[in-house]
């Protein structure tokens, strides 16, 4: 995993989403711009950003991955070791994959390990960083990424996360047009979105709900800082009131 430039994520992985946090922000993007339009203007979340929160690469070659010759099947056994019975166009479960990679054999050999490493990145993936709107299956066209770990150390993942989380973004403010509440209908990587608001925007932080949490300043990266705190969710007319109306008074430029 540190080969293939995705270890930063690892302690940033448990970080969950805040529904009404992201329904207040989803209610402001523009994808037109891709952009939140606020009260004193239009920002959004940058590439450096992405480094500086997640320490994930923003230059190197783009995330692109070629439809494999093998069937679905042949190709999880080779890369895995294991398939499901039940792969069906190339899905597969992130439950199957946690329950059957749950934990390493103390005797593993070298490709069991790497097996077992594959469905963990797989699951980090299809689970964290690009996840999709069910929460619960990844495909397994994403295992080709990390078939190869040295030429993934060279993918430049944030990028591939940001340009995720932009167009999961504006497929959800279409949706809300004619809903007033997204619910939990949301993909990428929520806990991405949560950061850079709590780092932008202070006073919609957890250290307005939690008193005592130490946030480490120099932390690296920079999201890890975050990690003590612990979050109080609100409904997402809490988050507009604090993002557009009368509170919406603080904005830091740079992080």
């Amino acid at each position: 995993l540190v080969d293939a430039g995705l270890s930063s994520v690892l302690p940033l992985a448990p970080l969950t989403g805040d529904p009404g946090l992201i329904t207040a922000l989803v209610e402001r993007w523009r994808p037109e711009t891709s952009t939140f339009h606020m009260p004193f203007g239009e920002v959004t979340i940058t590439l450096e950003n992405v480094a500086t929160l997640t320490g994930l690469a923003i230059d190197g070659d783009a995330v692109i991955v070629d439809i494999p010759d093998e069937d679905w099947s042949a190709m999880c056994l080779r890369l895995l070791g294991q398939a499901p019975t039940d792969l069906g166009g190339g899905v597969i479960r992130i439950t199957w994959l946690r329950e059957t990679f749950d934990e390493l054999p103390l005797s593993a050999s070298p490709e069991t390990t790497e097996q077992y490493a594959r469905a963990y990145a797989l699951s980090l993936m299809g689970g964290v960083l690009f996840s999709d709107r069910s929460g619960g299956s990844v495909h397994l066209q994403y295992l080709l990424l990390v078939e190869d770990w040295r030429r993934a150390g060279r993918f430049a993942w944030g990028a591939a996360v940001l340009s995720y989380l932009y167009r999961e973004m504006g497929r959800s403010a279409l949706q809300m047009t004619a809903s007033s509440s997204l619910g939990g209908d949301f993909g990428g990587w929520a806990a991405l979105l949560m950061l850079w608001t709590w780092e932008r925007f202070p006073h919609t932080s957890p250290l307005h709900a939690v008193t005592g949490a130490q946030i480490t300043q120099d932390a690296v990266p920079r999201g890890i800082r975050w990690l003590p705190a612990q979050t109080r969710q609100h409904g997402d007319q809490f988050y507009l009131y604090k993002l557009w109306f009368d509170e919406c008074t603080t904005f830091v430029v740079s992080i």
